[in-house]
Parts: structure tokens; sequence; C-alpha cells
């Protein structure tokens, strides 16, 4: 069975992109989008995915907020940090905050997928 993955971004050509690269892999399935923090702990709650890909910059709600308050509500779902200022967070904070792996959106999808499946499937990793 496929791993639901909930994408938040503020930029939905970023969301977009983001779903098609989880859509086009058998073992993913895109369960949501959200375009801020507080809407990702929403449908996070509502849809209970296996996986959630969340920028760092967004309004209402930023990224590292979201992502302490979605590891109280679920603390077993592995959270990458995808986010074009990875300089601006180190990665000692976001491993504090919850964060499971941090990415820049300038490198390649491949990475991403190959860190989504080490957190959901350890044993094969």
């Amino acid at each position: 069975m496929a791993k639901t993955v909930l994408v938040v971004d503020d930029s939905a050509v970023i969301r977009h992109a983001l779903c098609e690269v989880f859509t086009s892999e058998s073992d993913f399935c895109v369960c949501g989008e959200a375009e801020n923090g507080r809407e990702a702990i929403e449908m996070a709650q509502a849809l209970q995915p296996d996986l959630i890909v969340i920028d760092l910059s967004m309004p209402i709600m930023n990224g590292i907020d979201a992502v302490r308050a979605l590891k109280r509500l679920m603390p077993a779902v592995p959270v990458i940090m995808f986010t074009m200022y990875s300089d601006v967070l180190s990665e000692e904070e976001a491993r504090s905050a919850g964060v499971s792996a941090m990415f820049s959106k300038s490198e390649h999808a491949s990475v991403l997928l190959r860190t989504a499946r080490a957190l959901l499937y350890p044993s094969a990793a």
C-alpha cells in the first residue's frame, strides 16, 4: 500500500511540483496540500499522513512552529523540511523542533524521494 504524503508550501508552483514528484512514484500517494502551518496542522489531524513535507518560510504559521505542534500531535510521523533558506536554520535547531530531515529546494528530487523512503521504510534503507 502506498504511503501518504501531506505537502505544505505557500507556493502553489512548489506544491504542484512536489505533488508531481510523489505521485509519479508507485509507493507514494499525496493525501493533501496546505499553504501554511496552521492549515498543515488541521489537515494532518484529519488525514493522518505517513509523511509530511513542509516549507520553512510561510505566512500565518512558519514551518518550525508547525513542526513543533505536529510532533506533539503525531510524534511518530516523520517530517521533511524542504526550504530555500537552509542557511537560516541550523540542522540542530530543526532536529530539536522535530524535523526528521532537512533539504534545500535546489537539491534534486531523487534525494527527497530517497530520504522519504529511508524514513518510511527504515529496514529497506
